[in-house]
């Protein structure tokens, strides 16, 4: 499955994306990645798109579809992708097209993630972003749990920090660019029988199943962390394997465990010393 996600800032394009990775298998392909990786790697394309940040300049849309192009060859794409946060423009759109006829991997779906503006200035002012892998959080939605880690780059917390533009002063000027810049594509995609709406506010799970019946995908469910089990161990009934959880008492789950198991053996080996006793 070959999609396209459209939606103001604040949308939730990023944290759409991320959980239909997970839980249909496809790789999200974002611009800012294809640039990062691409400088780091030192590429020929990387090469060039540095000299243009360097210089203060925006990275032509050639190069970008250079690496779109250079990314589309890897094997993890070939069932499919996501691309988040491209096309931005018409100019960019139609060459995204011409690129993917030529590839042969036409588009299945675009959808527009649909949000008021007066929500999306409020997810804004809310969004951080890890440092180290560049995956977005947003205080008012993600878990604490996410939001403290562990990075899948460092494997430390994640290092969050808010981007200078998510704030409320320039959120009316990032709005007016959409709606000047972007917004013209749900008209070009709607022409080509490509796009799908759907209300992107409320909870996070319930977009989550709007998206997935909108591009007509069966979700598997996420990836599960195990829970602590107990296993067996040489002179003891059980131990957890994880860590314990303690109580009020003190005295962790595991520790009870493994103090009224000897416990209970004395027991036993108490009767049988009276029974043996007797029989003497």
């Amino acid at each position: 499955m070959r999609i396209v996600l459209l939606g103001a800032p604040g949308s939730g394009k990023g944290t759409q994306s991320q959980r239909l990775v997970e839980r249909i298998g496809i790789p999200q392909i974002s611009t800012g990645d294809l640039l990062r990786a691409a400088v780091a790697g030192r590429t020929e394309l990387g090469l060039k798109a540095k000299e243009a940040m360097d210089a203060g300049r925006l990275v032509d849309d050639s190069l970008v579809l250079g690496m779109f192009r250079e990314r589309l060859g890897e094997p993890d794409t070939r069932r499919g992708f996501i691309l988040d946060g491209f096309p931005r423009n018409l100019a960019q759109a139609h060459a995204l097209a011409r690129l993917l006829e030529t590839l042969k991997r036409p588009l299945d779906a675009v959808v527009q993630l649909d949000v008021d503006y007066a929500e999306l200035v409020r997810r804004i002012s809310g969004r951080r972003t890890c440092a180290d892998c560049g995956r977005v959080f947003n205080l008012l939605t993600s878990p604490a749990a996410a939001q403290n880690g562990p990075c899948p780059k460092t494997g430390a917390p994640h290092r969050l920090m808010q981007r200078p533009d998510d704030n409320e002063a320039t959120v009316a000027e990032r709005l007016r660019v959409y709606d000047e810049k972007t917004r013209p594509l749900v008209d070009f995609y709607r022409a080509r029988g490509l796009l799908r709406v759907i209300n992107a506010e409320g909870a996070v799970n319930e977009v989550t199943r709007r998206l997935a019946q909108a591009i007509g995908a069966p979700l598997r469910a996420p990836p599960v962390r195990p829970k602590p089990t107990l296993k067996r161990v040489a002179g003891k009934r059980a131990v957890a394997r994880k860590h314990p959880v303690t109580t009020a008492r003190g005295k962790s789950a595991a520790a009870r465990t493994t103090l009224r198991a000897p416990a209970k053996k004395s027991a036993v080996r108490r009767k049988g010393a009276k029974a043996r006793a007797k029989r003497r």
